[in-house]
């Protein structure tokens, strides 16, 4: 029995760790464009009077990932389980976290307000979605996905009037 719960605990522990992770690396792909886009180009932009300090970025997006990532457990863990919903939950996860990427390369690296827009757009309804989804499955995986919902829902406006302002 002792064995069994271990290896339980273990599971738990490797699933966390493992969605926290691979939330962290998606950050990582996405900062290698953003990083050097905010000190040149972006700086350069006129931007909305709501537009945060760039210091508040880091910290904020950190923390959305590490949410994002116990989310990601929970559902992960609700799979293990057998919940019909699941997999589906697990897939929506997937492709709101690679349009996550995508945003970064598509705003900084193609330096293309227009073609951020697009993609933060789809970027807020496949999270819309996967929050939706994952309140069939946990509620609380769906609670911590609204904060980056929120924040998202901000960095839209900001990519919307960047565009306006910037012709």
């Amino acid at each position: 029995m002792e064995s069994v719960q271990w290896n339980s605990r273990t599971g738990i522990i490797i699933r966390y760790t493992t969605s926290i992770i691979l939330c962290l690396l998606a950050a990582a792909a996405g900062s290698v464009v953003t990083v050097t886009g905010i000190n040149s180009w972006y700086a350069l932009l006129n931007k909305p009077w709501f537009t945060p300090p760039n210091w508040v970025f880091g910290p904020v997006w950190t923390v959305l990932y590490i949410l994002m990532g116990i989310s990601l457990a929970m559902v992960w863990g609700a799979w293990i389980e057998k919940n019909p919903y699941a997999k589906v939950g697990l897939i929506l996860f997937g492709i709101q976290l690679v349009l996550n990427v995508a945003w970064s390369y598509l705003f900084f690296g193609l330096q293309s307000p227009v073609y951020g827009l697009a993609g933060i757009i789809a970027l807020w309804i496949a999270i819309l979605a996967t929050v939706v989804w994952f309140w069939r499955i946990r509620k609380t995986a769906a609670v911590l996905l609204i904060p980056y919902l929120a924040w998202v829902t901000i960095a839209s406006f900001l990519n919307y009037y960047i565009f306006v302002l910037n012709p």
